[in-house]
């Protein structure tokens, strides 16, 4: 779907790229992740891949065609959502939707099935400007989906919403997985990239560092060992075990019979873990 090989971009009056050959390739159908801080690249490589940034250095295709060739055609085939919410504010949702609708070629969603898809529902006739933040970042996950696009860009599409919200965007991006359709999808919320994410790229200071699946990176990072909180005479213990051999480990087993387990979890590594050993950076 798309491939990127020895991608660079300096900002006019940079010192230094603000990405320097990066390579990765997204396949059809997969939620691809591109992760790190603030400044990292992120955005940038967002901004070259949906056409806004043009003077780059390197080769980028997309639907098997150089990128550089596309025209306006370009964009009925693509969906994005902008992190910072760019919307006419003197319309309402419905308004503003009938309206970006109204540029596409094909056919489109209703403006109510969109809204319902989001939860907006019942605010579609209020005036964008009365809009709280995490609204007009849902607006704009519904209007990237306005012409049913085979491929979405969603820059942080979870930003500023609560949990039931953010609960409910990460479902949208779910079924439009499993309705064939790829994403990329940008973000330093690693809890998002590890639930939504076949594979994640981690960025800093404009270079990739690693690109895995979250499964495989946590498998390799991770700890192999077990961790059991028990209660022993009104208070709680904890003890770890190896995985390797836990079934016929005595001391684990007597625990398990002797006492009330109270949790058992596996210490695998969170994403945001690897990240910091990976990079020796946090994502604040």
């Amino acid at each position: 779907m798309i491939s990127v090989k020895d991608l660079t971009f300096t900002y006019t009056g940079g010192d230094a790229p603000a990405i320097n050959d990066l390579d990765f390739q997204i396949e059809p159908g997969e939620i691809f992740g591109f992760l790190g801080p603030s400044g990292a690249g992120k955005s940038t490589t967002q901004k070259i891949l949906i056409g806004l940034l043009r003077d780059f250095k390197g080769q980028v295709s997309v639907f098997d065609r150089p990128l550089t060739d596309w025209g306006q055609d370009y964009y009925q085939r693509v969906g994005v959502s902008f992190e910072l919410p760019n919307h006419y504010l003197k319309l309402s949702g419905n308004e503003n939707l009938r309206y970006f609708g109204s540029l596409y070629e094909g056919s489109v969603h209703k403006p109510d099935e969109l809204l319902g898809w989001v939860g907006l529902e019942d605010d579609g006739d209020m005036l964008v400007s009365q809009y709280s933040k995490g609204m007009k970042n849902r607006l704009n996950v519904a209007r990237s989906l306005l012409h049913d696009p085979e491929l979405l860009f969603l820059d942080e599409p979870t930003a500023g919403l609560d949990p039931v919200n953010a609960r409910r965007i990460k479902e949208l991006i779910r079924e439009q997985k499993e309705a064939g359709k790829t994403v990329f999808l940008t973000t330093h919320d690693m809890s998002v990239a590890d639930q939504l994410c076949d594979r994640v790229a981690f960025i800093i200071d404009g270079e990739i560092k690693l690109i895995d699946s979250p499964r495989s990176l946590k498998l390799e990072h991770g700890k192999q060992m077990v961790k059991v909180e028990f209660g022993v005479n009104g208070a709680t213990e904890q003890q770890e075990f190896p995985l390797d051999g836990l079934a016929e480990n005595n001391e684990f087993q007597g625990i398990l019979r002797q006492n009330s387990i109270q949790t058992i979890h596996s210490q695998e590594a969170t994403l945001e873990d690897i990240f910091i050993q990976v990079t020796g950076r946090s994502l604040a």
